[in-house]
């Protein structure tokens, strides 16, 4: 009797497992447990959680602690593998188009990520010259399914940018870039033919340019972030939105002053922008906040104080509207006594900035590895000032584990800045369990 033909274990997810609506919501809630566990219920007979793993790079262990629910999968780098593994749709689970994607598929997984909503057929040459070089008029269909699908954009980045309250910029920047680029594609297939939808797209573009400028500044990349906030005004002044003009200019300056140099002129352009009267408050503020840290860095005492009082104010104001999604994370006492801790700390005005920064610290969860390690740095530097060394080390070092495996630069450099200031305390206990402990790489960063 010959012995029964073992089946070829398969090599991928099967295509039909993409499709299944338990499936698609796993992924578009990010949820990889869920996402393993369906693979390898619906993926047939040989899909084994062994399989899974060797598809995607992992160890059975680790496909065993995602499905479980013991651990949670929350790396980019994790999820991409995941992705390309099984052969996920990059959209499908907020990443950009896999190289294995090829041309047909990309053109699927643009119709359903951002053109589902009618702009396909800008893909297809409807949106071709006719021959004086005007474009056509697009109809009352085509209008409302185009600003139907930058509400969908709009909404996915509202998604993607929370991203940015956990990971680092060389984490997050490949997402934000996918989404410019797409957003640029569509402006270029679709240009000119109706104005009032091509203002509300650059106004998109602006946001996403803004997003993915900061991701860049935050890995280190200061050439790209420079390139992207400039594009990001251009667009902003194209759709006539001084909001975004003003953030633009406002996120320039912090870099600028971040990288040595002055940055104050673009602060004084954005607060041009935050006085006019249809400016959001919440974005009033911001831009106020922002403009504060600049004159901070610069040595102005005076006018940090003055940005710092308009910023309050502009959040006590009533108001008609929700502020825009981008913005509304500055809308709390928090984000006004670190962005203040911080300014006052730069100033050294110690007795100013250890209770602002000990208050907005408190309520910070660890999970906000690289802000609360940034903010922590500039507690630790307002201790030095008011000659508590010891205390200064404590913080140091907890911010040290916090930063650490952050894809940003950001909290390394400030570290390394305070390191160097506590080394002349050395003789001190506290201080030289810090300076010796042999996890201590201050300029050690991903990339």
């Amino acid at each position: 009797m010959s012995k029964p033909r073992r089946e070829k274990p398969p090599q991928e997810l099967p295509k039909h497992v993409l499709t299944r609506t338990d499936f698609v919501d796993a992924c578009a809630r990010r949820d990889i447990g869920a996402v393993l566990k369906l693979a390898r219920q619906y993926g047939g007979t040989g899909f084994t959680a062994s399989h899974i793993a060797r598809l995607c790079e992992l160890t059975p262990a680790r496909v065993g602690e995602y499905m479980s629910g013991k651990r949670k999968a929350t790396s980019v780098d994790v999820i991409a593998r995941i992705a390309d593994g099984l052969r996920i749709p990059g959209a499908m689970l907020d990443l950009g188009i896999r190289e294995w994607e090829d041309a047909q598929e990309e053109v699927t997984v643009l119709r359903r990520d951002f053109l589902k909503a009618g702009v396909a057929s800008a893909l297809a040459g409807a949106a071709a010259l006719t021959a004086t070089g005007s474009a056509a008029a697009a109809t009352p269909t085509e209008q409302r399914l185009d600003r139907q699908a930058i509400d969908e954009a709009r909404e996915r980045m509202a998604r993607l940018r929370k991203l940015d309250d956990h990971m680092g910029g060389a984490d997050t920047f490949a997402l934000y870039k996918a989404e410019v680029d797409l957003t640029q594609q569509t402006l270029r297939t679709r240009s000119a033919r109706d104005q009032v939808t091509r203002a509300a797209m650059l106004a998109l573009l602006a946001e996403q340019m803004q997003q993915c400028g900061w991701a860049a500044f935050d890995a280190g990349w200061q050439p790209t972030a420079t390139d992207l906030f400039s594009g990001s005004f251009e667009a902003a002044k194209e759709a006539r939105s001084p909001d975004l003009a003003g953030n633009a200019l406002a996120l320039r300056s912090y870099q600028l002053v971040s990288t040595g140099a002055a940055g104050v002129e673009s602060t004084e352009h954005s607060f041009d922008l935050a006085e006019r009267p249809d400016t959001h408050p919440v974005v009033r503020s911001l831009l106020f906040q922002r403009g504060a840290w600049t004159h901070a860095v610069n040595g102005d005492a005076e006018r940090t104080s003055r940005a710092l009082g308009r910023a309050e104010e502009a959040l006590q104001v009533d108001r008609d509207s929700a502020a825009p999604d981008w913005a509304a994370w500055v809308d709390s006492r928090t984000e006004l006594d670190i962005i203040g801790g911080r300014c006052w700390t730069q100033l050294h005005r110690p007795l100013r900035a250890v209770p602002a920064l000990e208050s907005a610290l408190a309520s910070y969860d660890d999970s906000h590895g690289r802000d609360k390690a940034l903010y922590s740095s500039w507690l630790a530097d307002a201790y030095i000032d008011a000659g508590e060394p010891e205390q200064a080390a404590t913080i140091t070092g907890r911010a040290v584990n916090l930063a650490s495996g952050v894809a940003s630069v950001r909290p390394n450099q400030r570290i390394a800045e305070v390191i160097a200031r506590l080394e002349e305390y050395a003789n001190s206990p506290a201080v030289s369990d810090l300076l010796c402990r042999d996890a201590v790489d201050p300029l050690r960063v991903r990339s």
